[in-house]
């Protein structure tokens, strides 16, 4: 990944966690990481906890950034949730699956329970 990608993507990710932290939500993890991948966000408030996948684009030419959560990508992002989970053993009533489409001018389109 380029370093002008790698760039874009951390703005779209900051301004998400503005988002989050402006919704009363705390931003408990910013690109977690483990072996079997990795999670944009991990946001709580309350008894919710919220895993985001923030995508970023320059431009809507390859559809929108949204679009690129295929059914593959969410079974991942599920997987890691509960390897999340079960690592720092925490029990929240409610999870919730979020897509955040960003641009680099940071609008956001939050996409709550996206899946």
């Amino acid at each position: 990944m380029t370093q002008r990608r790698q760039e874009l993507g951390r703005r779209g990710e900051a301004a998400a966690a503005g988002w989050y932290e402006n919704q009363g939500f705390t931003v408990l993890h910013r690109n977690w990481r483990v072996r079997a991948g990795e999670l944009d966000l991990i946001c709580a408030r309350d008894d919710t906890v919220v895993f985001v996948e923030v995508k970023t684009r320059t431009s809507t030419r390859y559809g929108l950034a949204a679009e690129a959560v295929t059914p593959a990508k969410q079974r991942r992002i599920r997987k890691l949730a509960m390897i999340w989970l079960d690592q720092t053993n925490r029990r929240y009533r409610t999870l919730r699956f979020d897509v955040v489409d960003a641009n680099p001018q940071g609008h956001l389109k939050v996409y709550e329970s996206a899946f």
